[in-house]
C-alpha cells in the first residue's frame, strides 16, 4: 500500500521556513552584486588531494564549497532550514521512513551533462562504501538504501525514524560517475572533480596554490537559492606553512582576507600603515552560533587516561584565568559546556523532564550529576592554583599515582608521561605554563608541533596522548553527534571522536537527541548529554569568543544584512563581491 507524501520546496526543523515558496533571494546577499574580479585566499599547511571525501590525504581548501553541491541548501539566517538546489521538490512520507527528491531539470554537471537520479544514487552509494571517508557511514547509518524511481526522482529509505534524516540526506555532495571514470574512487585524489558547483578546478601546484575558475555555464546562477552568490570570476588559494608567516603576507597584499583565531595577534599584530589608512579593515562580526566545546582532549584509549580521577586531576592544573589575563588579553570566555553560548547548555541542577530522563541511568552515573552543576577548575578567589594542585594530588593518589622522587609514578613504578601533539601555530606559549603546572604534580610533560600531514595521520590512527580538539555543534544538533561522541566511532579510523568516548549512557542520550520529536525534547536531551560528557572529564576545557575577528583589504562590497549562523569565510565566498579591484 503506498505511503502518502507531501511535496515542499523547503523545510525547517520544527518551524516554518523564513522564506516563502516564491522568495527571490536570501536576505544576506545582494541580488545585484557585480560578477567580477579575483579573490585571493590563504591556505594553511599543505594539500595533496582534489577529493575531499577520502580518508587519505589533505584536500585543497575551498573544494567542497566551490566545486560541489548537494540536493538542498541550508540558509545562514535560520537555525536549520533547507531549500531546494539540485532538488526542486522533496517529499517526506507520512510514516517518516522515506524521503523522495525530484531533480531540477536544469541541473547540470560542469561538463554539461544532465544530473540524473542515477548520479545521486551513485554519489550516495560511493560515499557509503569503504572507498570513502568512514564518517559518511556513521552520519548516514540510518539510511537503508537509495532507490531510483525514474530519471528525475530518487527515494531514500530509512531504517528508523529520525527527526532530521530527511534533511541531512539532502546535504550529501553530488558528483558525476565520469569523475572517477575507470579509476577506483579512492584513486581520484589527483583528478579534477566533475560536479555541479559554480567553480571548476583550474591550475594548481600541490601544497602551493590552487585556482578555482568560475564556470560560465553554471546551471543555478539564476535560481533564488543562488541569486547574488559566488560573485568572483576567479578564486585563488595560496598556501603558507604557518599563520604567522601568512599574516605578514596578508599585510603585504599577497591575499585579501584574514580570519584571526589568535588573541595576541589580534591585539598586537593587526596594525600598520595600511590599517591606519583604511586600506585594510579590521573588524569583529557578530553571530548567533553555538560555540560548542574546545579543549585539550585526552586519548582515553590509553590506560593512563582511563580513570576519570586522573583526567580531572590533570584538568585542575590548567589555570585559564591566568592565561586569559596574561596571554589572551581577556578576549575569551571559558567553555563550560559542549553547547556553549546556546540554550542547549546544562544549567543548575537537573530538574523536571531533564531529571526524569537522567533518572533512567542513575545507577550508571556519578551522584554529582544530580546534586550540582559541573564547573571547570577556576583560580578565581576563593579558589587558587595552589588549592587546585592539592586537590589534583589527592585525586591522583586515589587513582594509584603518587609523587616519588619528584616524579609521578604508579605502584608498578611506571612514570606518568604526557606528550601533547600540536599543529596550531602559537599554541606552545599556551601549553608551556600548563606543562609547568603539571610538572608540580610530577607529570613529565612534552609538547611538539608537527606538520599538517603527519598530524592528520596521527589523529586518524589515534596515535597521541593529548591534542587540541574542538567539537562544534549547530543550534539543532543531530546525527553529527554520532561521529563525535558515540561509542560506534571510538575506534573508527579518522573519526572525530578523538577522546575515544565509549559510554553507553552517552550513546543513549545521543540517540534521544537524534530521535527527538520536537524542539523541547532536543533541548532536554542535549542538556542531559552535556552533563554526562562534562562529568566524564574527557578534556581540559578551553575557551570561546562570541564574535568573528576578521581583517580584509578594502576592496569588497558587503551585503547590508549579516547572516546569523555562519562562519565568515563561507559568507565571504558566497555573498561578498569585488567593488574596488585596484586596492
Amino acid at each position: 500500500m503506498p505511503v502518502n507524501v507531501h511535496a515542499v520546496p523547503a523545510m525547517g526543523m520544527g518551524y516554518e521556513p523564513k522564506y516563502s515558496s516564491d522568495y527571490k533571494h536570501f536576505d544576506y546577499v545582494n541580488p545585484d552584486a557585480p560578477k567580477q574580479g579575483e579573490l585571493t585566499m590563504m591556505g594553511q599547511g599543505t594539500f595533496d588531494s582534489l577529493n575531499p571525501y577520502l580518508l587519505k590525504g589533505i584536500n585543497a581548501s575551498g573544494l567542497s564549497l566551490l566545486v560541489f553541491e548537494s540536493l538542498l541548501e541550508k540558509s545562514l539566517d535560520e537555525p536549520f532550514t533547507e531549500y531546494g538546489l539540485i532538488a526542486d521538490d522533496f517529499y517526506l512520507a507520512d510514516d517518516d521512513l522515506s524521503v523522495t527528491f525530484h531533480i531540477n531539470p536544469l541541473a547540470r554537471f560542469s561538463d554539461g551533462s544532465k544530473i540524473t537520479a542515477d548520479d545521486i544514487k551513485y554519489s550516495f552509494d560511493t560515499l557509503m562504501s569503504k572507498a570513502a571517508h568512514p564518517q559518511f557511514r556513521v552520519y548516514y547509518a540510518d539510511v537503508k538504501s537509495a532507490a531510483v524511481i525514474d530519471d528525475a526522482t530518487i527515494r531514500f529509505d530509512f531504517k528508523n525514524k529520525n527527526r532530521e534524516l530527511h534533511m541531512i540526506i539532502g546535504e550529501i555532495p553530488i558528483f558525476s560517475r565520469r569523475w572517477a571514470g575507470d579509476k577506483a574512487f579512492e584513486k581520484t585524489d589527483d583528478t579534477r572533480p566533475i560536479a555541479s558547483g559554480p567553480y571548476i578546478v583550474g591550475k594548481y601546484e600541490r601544497g602551493k596554490n590552487i585556482v578555482y575558475e568560475k564556470n560560465p555555464d553554471y546551471w543555478a546562477k539564476d535560481l533564488p537559492v543562488r541569486k547574488g552568490m559566488f560573485n568572483y570570476q576567479r578564486i585563488t588559494y595560496k598556501y603558507y606553512k604557518d599563520s604567522t608567516i601568512a599574516l605578514e603576507a596578508f599585510k603585504a597584499g599577497e591575499f585579501d582576507f584574514f580570519f584571526e583565531n589568535y588573541s595576541k595577534r589580534w591585539a598586537r599584530s593587526h596594525n600598520g600603515p595600511y590599517y591606519d589608512s583604511g586600506d585594510i579593515i579590521k573588524t569583529q562580526l557578530t553571530h548567533k552560533n553555538n560555540a560548542g566545546m574546545q579543549g585539550f582532549a585526552f586519548n582515553t584509549r590509553r590506560e593512563k587516561f582511563s580513570d576519570v580521577r586522573v583526567r580531572r586531576a590533570l584538568s585542575l592544573a590548567y589555570d585559564f584565568e591566568w592565561a586569559n589575563d596574561k596571554l589572551f588579553y581577556n578576549q575569551y570566555v571559558r567553555c563550560d559546556s559542549y553547547f556553549s553560548n546556546s540554550e542547549l547548555a546544562a544549567t543548575g541542577v537537573p530538574q523536571g523532564k531533564e531529571l526524569a530522563l537522567l533518572e533512567k541511568y542513575r545507577d550508571r552515573l556519578p551522584t554529582e550529576i544530580f546534586t550540582k552543576k559541573w564547573q571547570p577548575a577556576s583560580t578565581l578567589p576563593p579558589s587558587s592554583l595552589r588549592e587546585n594542585l592539592v586537590k589534583a594530588r589527592d585525586l591522583l593518589a586515589e587513582a594509584g599515582w603518587t609523587i616519588q622522587d619528584g616524579v609521578l609514578k604508579n605502584k608498578k613504578g611506571d612514570v606518568f608521561k604526557l606528550d601533547i601533539l600540536l599543529v596550531q601555530q602559537g599554541f606552545d606559549r599556551i601549553i608551556a605554563p600548563y606543562a609547568h603546572n603539571l610538572k608540580k604534580l610530577g607529570v613529565e610533560t612534552s609538547y611538539r608541533k608537527v606538520d599538517s600531514s603527519l598530524y592528520k595521520r596521527r589523529l586518524d590512527s589515534f596515535e597521541f596522548d593529548m591534542v587540541v580538539s574542538s567539537f562544534p555543534s549547530s543550534v539543532s544538533p543531530g546525527n553529527e553527534l554520532m561521529g563525535m561522541f558515540h561509542s560506534g566511532s571510538a575506534e573508527l579510523k579518522g573519526s572525530r571522536n578523538l577522546p575515544g568516548i565509549n559510554n553507553p549512557v552517552v550513546d543513549a542520550l545521543v540517540m534521544d537527541i537524534i530521535q527527538a520529536k520536537d524542539r523541547e525534547a532536543v533541548v532536554i536531551a542535549s542538556r542531559a548529554l552535556d552533563r554526562v560528557l562534562l562529568n566524564g572529564e574527557y578534556l581540559v576545557p578551553n575557551w570561546y569568543i562570541n564574535v568573528h575577528r576578521v581583517a580584509y583589504w578594502n576592496k569588497f562590497g558587503i551585503p547590508e544584512t549579516q547572516p546569523l549562523y555562519y562562519d565568515p569565510t563561507t559568507w565571504l565566498l558566497k555573498a561578498w563581491w569585488i567593488e574596488n579591484s585596484e586596492k
